[in-house]
């Protein structure tokens, strides 16, 4: 199994990207959120997944090891195959994806070309509690607006709180009110705390 490839940056398309690693060049398949998050730097690292078929050895490359993560739950699922799940982390990013599974958003997944509603039931049946036992329900929630719970994290850490049990607590009051202002957040995290 092939790890990842860190060399140079030799072709980069919205497909695929060749890599020069020790004078040989690997063609590894991309999705379009790893093409965005590519620098055009020379030298670069790419997390990759090897599929090994009978006619052929197929590299997919991912910018982040979290997306590598979803590619493999996806291609897991019975009836989606390596193709489905790049177009599925092309036309979403793997944060929707994610959430999408995790809420049981079946119109989200559907939108995705090539995946049905049978599919689209069958990802979120086979991968919801993988989802949420990898990320952990504090990982999954609604986005909402990030300065707020920023300037709330920020105050409370001034406080003296730790930061890691300041965000769990910032996210869960986040994640269960409607609208929160930095002060109603602050006053909630310290009855909390």
């Amino acid at each position: 199994m092939i790890h990842h490839l860190k060399g140079q940056l030799v072709e980069k398309n919205p497909t695929y990207v060749v890599i020069s690693c020790g004078g040989v060049g690997y063609m590894v398949n991309i999705s379009l959120h790893t093409f965005s998050l590519l620098p055009d730097a020379e030298d670069i690292t790419l997390y990759t997944h090897l599929q090994i078929k009978e006619d052929a050895h197929t590299l997919y490359g991912f910018f982040q090891k979290s997306e590598r993560e979803i590619f493999r739950l996806l291609i897991s699922v019975s009836g989606v195959g390596t193709s489905t799940a790049r177009t599925m982390l092309s036309s979403l990013e793997p944060n929707q994806v994610k959430e999408a599974i995790a809420h049981e958003d079946v119109a989200t997944i559907k939108s995705v070309k090539g995946i049905g509603a049978k599919t689209a039931q069958r990802v979120i049946l086979d991968l919801k509690d993988k989802i949420l036992k990898v990320y952990g329900e504090d990982e999954i929630f609604v986005p909402q607006d990030n300065t707020i719970k920023e300037e709330a994290l920020s105050a409370l850490e001034t406080l003296g709180f730790a930061s890691k049990q300041a965000t769990r607590v910032v996210d869960k009051i986040v994640k269960d009110s409607v609208n929160p202002s930095v002060e109603s957040i602050i006053k909630q995290a310290l009855k909390n705390l």
